[in-house]
């Protein structure tokens, strides 16, 4: 089976640079994961993505070294198991909030007797290999959000659910769980800031990854030096957003300053 890089890059103590897909379209996916990526989230979460377009971004995907994986939109286990049969090496499940979410979760990525994945790699054994079946339970990458009230409370529990590979912090539902307004690159005299530490903390003492969605480079850079393994910078439809919003404003600069010379 092919090997999962990230799982690889964790091993070796190496941050894992992760950035994220909203935009369903296989050609944009391309663009990105050819831009040299650790890995691709593809967000069927928040995002405009639906299964077939996800489908044909794996694809795109696949052509490249750049880990796929996904953001699923509820812990729900057909979606999970359908998009790991698509070829996905790594799920973020949002929203779990205690050990019987976890449990649910990482249950469903894996096949009996360890868990009660469906049998069926209708793509992922073309991705992964013809012995995906057999490694899959290993290879693939079980990411939960730490993010609601009740998790922080029950942090413990879900952290020492067996198979859990690590989790993944989202700062603003995390903001929201805290009584604060939701956002990225939390300052560190905020609540979430702290709760962001503690959730590494603890997650380091299982060695387990810990990963994190953030603004800025700057930022995950701060991040990694504080021990995360993998940061989340950017996404699609930002940088579209970024680069074109920069190169009208320089052009609607100019533009202004010629006017006022006349």
């Amino acid at each position: 089976m092919r090997k999962n890089k990230l799982k690889e890059l964790f091993k070796a103590g190496k941050p894992i640079i992760n950035s994220w897909l909203a935009i369903p379209s296989s050609f944009s996916a391309e663009v990105m994961a050819n831009q040299g990526w650790d890995s691709l989230t593809i967000d069927m979460q928040h995002g405009l993505i639906d299964y077939p377009n996800a489908v044909s971004m794996l694809q795109s995907i696949s052509s490249t070294e750049t880990i796929p994986m996904a953001r699923v939109n509820w812990n729900e286990p057909g979606q999970i198991m359908k998009i790991l049969d698509a070829g996905c090496y790594g799920i973020i499940c949002p929203m779990v909030s205690n050990r019987k979410d976890a449990e649910n979760f990482v249950n469903a990525c894996l096949y009996p007797p360890k868990g009660y994945r469906s049998f069926g790699p209708i793509r992922a054994s073309i991705y992964g290999g013809n012995d995906y079946s057999k490694h899959a339970d290993e290879e693939i990458l079980k990411l939960a959000m730490i993010e609601t009230k009740e998790a922080l409370e029950k942090l413990d529990e879900i952290l020492d659910t067996p198979n859990l590979n690590g989790i993944y912090i989202g700062p603003a539902d995390l903001s929201l769980a805290v009584g604060e307004e939701p956002g990225f690159d939390r300052p560190e005299n905020s609540k979430a800031y702290s709760e962001i530490l503690r959730i590494l903390e603890s997650a380091k003492k299982r060695n387990l990854l810990a990963g994190l969605h953030n603004g800025t480079p700057d930022y995950a850079q701060k991040m990694i030096k504080k021990g995360f393994n993998l940061v989340t910078v950017g996404s699609d439809s930002r940088y579209i957003t970024a680069g074109a919003k920069s190169d009208l404003e320089q052009l609607k600069g100019i533009i202004g300053s010629k006017s006022k010379g006349y």
